[in-house]
């Protein structure tokens, strides 16, 4: 009797380990944002109030746009310069899909309102972006 593994295909390998980056990037971005008060307006999205609703709101979104993330850049795994690039720009694209578009749109406010609780959201959202990148860069590396 033989018995054959199967390995994962790579985009199935990178999507998994984008999700787990992803939450480690939504973690670091979920302490800013309960510093800055930014949770219940998470919350507010589904009509609860409560900033625990707000952060596991902002880690499932964290995981899936990191998820998102490991697909695109998954053939910048082992390359730390151009997957850090990655992540930033990734980031700055979710802040302007998240709370400037997504968000005002759920919630009958003006889209692309650049106020200066936005501009504190892009600088958590490159910041996202790189400790997603930083996570997926490590969790690369462990099965390279």
């Amino acid at each position: 009797m033989s018995s054959t593994t199967q390995s994962a295909s790579p985009v199935v390998t990178y999507a998994w380990k984008g999700a787990v980056a992803g939450i480690a990037g939504g973690i670091v971005f979920g302490v800013l944002m309960a510093m800055m008060g930014m949770l219940k307006m998470i919350a507010s999205m589904m009509g609860s109030e409560s900033a625990v609703v707000g952060a596991v709101i902002h880690l499932m979104i964290s995981a899936f746009i990191g998820l998102v993330f490991g697909v695109i850049a998954g053939s910048l795994a082992q390359r730390i310069g151009p997957l850090l690039g990655a992540g930033a720009a990734y980031g700055v694209v979710w802040w302007v899909l998240g709370p400037l578009v997504i968000m005002p749109m759920m919630m009958g406010m003006p889209l692309f309102n650049i106020t200066q609780t936005a501009m504190m959201s892009l600088m958590g959202h490159i910041i996202y972006g790189l400790m997603t990148a930083v996570a997926f860069f490590f969790l690369s590396r462990r099965s390279a």
